[in-house]
């Protein structure tokens, strides 16, 4: 049998990675360029895209560790292979602290390693002035100019994001540790920051105010996970394997992974991009899963959803400009900035005239992975019980067009479900009760991946929910206490269908009465 190739799942060491021989895809090109462009950068790029990787890729690189570099773009590029005194710290160790003495005690054990290297000074107390002394003895001692890299630089942030008085704190700490980057500026050859979130320069970074954010830049767009291009170039034996063990064709099973995994752009003329950790995982265990959602829980974004009272329908296809999401999270007025800098959004398409952004939810792993954490949150349904029959069924129905099948599972479902604690208090959170049924069955379609669509807009009022399937245009309208006719003549009535009569898809009209006494959709009433 033919042996296949390892991915490194879990492994961000370059020099590891290479001499181990796991399967790398060569990004080399794009980091020398990118150490042209300025000798102070930052990148931000959502948890698990390779970041931590790219970090200790430039680590070897600077450290002039060029035999792990044989057969790779940079060997073309780079004259010099230079040794440079390296700094390279991984913040993300500092997470999860409680108090401000936790965190700089976190820091100083972050840099321990090095002061055994390069020493420290009896009268550094603070991680900053160490971190300082440690920039100013390297140059000194090596004669050279140090490249430092700073991995994970928001990670003890994140954790505090919805704290009001550990955030300011923990700013502060995290303030006074940058601030030698400029103060030790002529002793630097090249800084690279890397991170999810975009904070400020000003309250993080102080005075250091020549960081290039490449964040947006369409050079360098590919510089994290893999384009299409390199899965067609270096990973056809391996769609072909898989393709093998699911029964399909290789085209087919392209299809499929594109279908998953894809999606993700970060720039205006970026390739589409997949998520490197799921797509190598795929690889790995040979099987197609939501690998990014199992490999943590969004906590720190949950909770700033619930913080901002974020319309969860709301989310999928928005167009805004950029100020809107690449803004300094500590300044944000809403979760989109988390969300997109987060990958739960990402850039679906630019109008160049208006210089709008158009996000929306990249691919299918999101979608469901993104309403299985919701579900509970927002409307005390577990993924697991959407999945469990009852979306095959409702799909299988939805499929066959039969709407009253179709509706029926899902009544019968709703009638099904747990008793849900706190069920009057989120009812009294939504603007109406329709409301919480709204985002109920919003999540419960995106769970099926379903185009879904609430509060649509139309000459004379706004219909509750659009579904769309291939075959089929959905138009539904709920009432509260009230009857499944007066729901279906209201669509009528206000004509909420009429927008789709030239789009070609059979339209079906469904009006349904719901009972908050009963929590359940007491009747239903379809008009094709």
């Amino acid at each position: 049998m033919e042996q296949r190739r390892r991915y490194p799942v879990g492994i961000q060491t370059f020099s590891r990675l290479r001499k181990e021989g796991y399967v790398y895809i060569d990004k080399t090109d794009l980091m020398w360029k990118m150490t042209r462009v300025s000798p102070f950068i930052f990148l931000s790029r959502p948890r698990r895209f390779g970041k931590s990787l790219l970090a200790t890729t430039l680590c070897s690189f600077f450290r002039g560790e060029r035999e792990f570099f044989e057969g790779l773009k940079v060997m073309e590029l780079e004259k010099e292979w230079k040794s440079y005194p390296v700094l390279h710290i991984d913040v993300s160790m500092a997470k999860g602290r409680d108090s401000v003495e936790e965190l700089r005690n976190a820091l100083l054990t972050e840099l321990k390693p090095l002061y055994d290297i390069y020493g420290k000074d009896p009268g550094e107390n603070t991680p900053g002035e160490v971190f300082s002394g440690l920039i100013r003895r390297a140059y000194e001692k090596t004669g050279e100019q140090v490249v430092v890299v700073v991995d994970e630089y928001d990670a003890p942030l994140l954790e505090v994001l919805h704290e009001e008085v550990l955030l300011p704190a923990f700013r502060r700490v995290m303030q006074e540790f940058y601030q030698c980057l400029k103060a030790r500026e002529a002793m630097i050859r090249f800084c690279f920051i890397t991170g999810i979130t975009k904070f400020s320069q000003l309250s993080i970074f102080s005075t250091l105010n020549n960081i290039t954010n490449i964040s947006l830049d369409d050079d360098f767009a590919a510089i994290c996970g893999i384009t299409g291009d390199e899965i067609d170039e270096h990973m056809q034996p391996d769609v072909a394997h898989l393709a093998e063990e699911y029964d399909v064709t290789p085209q087919e099973m392209r299809q499929m992974l594109r279908h998953t995994y894809d999606g993700y752009r970060f720039s205006r003329k970026s390739p589409d991009i997949y998520n490197p950790f799921s797509l190598m995982k795929t690889f790995n265990q040979h099987e197609l899963r939501n690998w990014w959602f199992e490999s943590g829980t969004p906590s720190y974004l949950l909770r700033q959803m619930r913080h901002f009272h974020t319309d969860i329908t709301k989310i999928d296809d928005i167009e805004v400009p950029s100020s809107a999401f690449d803004q300094p999270t500590e300044n944000m007025l809403d979760a989109l900035p988390l969300l997109y800098q987060s990958g739960y959004l990402t850039i679906k398409d630019y109008d160049s005239f208006g210089r709008i952004y158009t996000l929306g939810i990249p691919n299918q792993e999101v979608r469901v992975g993104f309403t299985e954490g919701l579900l509970p949150t927002v409307a005390g349904i577990r993924g697991s019980d959407v999945q469990a029959g009852f979306a095959l069924r409702f799909w299988r129905a939805l499929h066959a067009n039969d709407t009253d099948l179709a509706l029926r599972e899902l009544q019968a479902y709703l009638e099904g479900l747990p008793n849900v604690e706190g069920f009057k208090k989120k009812l009294e959170e939504v603007a109406v009760a329709e409301g919480f049924y709204e985002w109920t069955f919003y999540l419960i379609f995106s769970m099926l991946n379903v185009y879904v669509q609430t509060q649509v807009k139309c000459a004379r009022g706004r219909a509750d929910m659009v579904v769309f399937t291939p075959e089929v245009i959905y138009v539904m309208e709920l009432k509260l206490n009230g009857t499944a006719q007066d729901a279906l003549d209201q669509i009528n009535d206000k004509g909420y269908a009429k927008r789709y009569a030239t789009d070609g898809r059979r339209i079906v009209k469904a009006g349904m009465g719901f009972s908050i006494e009963k929590r359940a959709l007491t009747d239903y009433v379809i008009e094709d």
